[in-house]
């Protein structure tokens, strides 16, 4: 497909990428770009021949925050019949792991929409934010809830009360992203441990990362059945009959991703 406001690609085996690409506005997340990053990471995500996603930005934003001016003349009755935050839903639901790799601004949305991630590369650069307050709003895309779960009810409470900025390091030393990298690597080391992710069994990558995301919505014994349940029905793929006859001769699987 074409489109506006982001490029899309496939940089190695399995990999689906998604850049978002509005410079002149350091990527704002306006609702037609998020159409667009919605529209294309689904594509990928019924693509069999791609099994893990990337979505990133530029060397200078990730994305520095909504589209303000979108956002300026609306009343509350235009925001809750719009309702734009449900369609972030969409990326909750995207069965393939999906991994943000940040550079620069990541502020409001943008720190939003790459915590809706399941992993996150962050450069040296990359700043974290939830500035909403500054204009006289809150996170309304997950950033009380999310950024909460990662970083603990205090530090969560000075980002969004006093306008607190996480660089790299700290966000690195705080558990929000998996590791920090030069400007000049970060998405090249995000599309490797993409590449790597896709080359495992791709029934099983997608199995484990639903189980994951429930261990933040079920109770431990909740969770513990899900997990026992999609552990016994992964004994029913060609994967797993493959995966443990090549252990048992010492060679190297041939997955089939079913």
């Amino acid at each position: 497909m074409t489109y506006e406001y982001i490029l899309t690609e496939t940089p190695a085996p399995g990999v689906g990428l998604v850049r978002l690409n509005r410079p002149q506005a350091l990527n704002a997340l306006s609702g037609p770009l998020m159409r667009e990053v919605f529209d294309a990471l689904e594509a990928f995500d019924r693509d069999p021949e791609v099994r893990c996603l990337v979505l990133t930005g530029s060397d200078k934003a990730f994305a520095a925050g909504a589209d303000i001016k979108q956002m300026e003349a609306a009343g509350q009755v235009e925001m809750l019949s719009g309702d734009d935050f449900t369609d972030w839903s969409r990326l909750s639901r995207l069965r393939k792991p999906l991994i943000a790799a940040v550079s620069g601004w990541a502020l409001g949305g943008g720190c939003e929409l790459a915590m809706l991630c399941d992993m996150i590369v962050a450069s040296e650069t990359a700043k974290f934010g939830q500035p909403e307050i500054t204009i006289g709003i809150m996170p309304g895309a997950g950033g009380t809830q999310r950024l909460t779960r990662a970083v603990g009810k205090a530090l969560a409470m000075e980002i969004m009360l006093a306008n607190r900025h996480l660089t790299a390091q700290e966000a690195l030393h705080y558990g929000l992203v998996n590791r920090v990298a030069p400007v000049d690597s970060y998405l090249t080391e995000a599309i490797q441990l993409a590449e790597k992710i896709a080359g495992m069994p791709g029934v099983a990558a997608q199995m484990i990362k639903a189980a994951v995301n429930k261990a933040f919505e079920l109770s431990l014994s909740e969770g513990l059945d899900y997990e026992k349940q999609s552990f016994y029905l992964l004994f029913g793929t060609e994967d797993k009959a493959e995966g443990m006859q090549a252990f048992v001769a010492k060679r190297a699987p041939q997955w089939k991703h079913r």
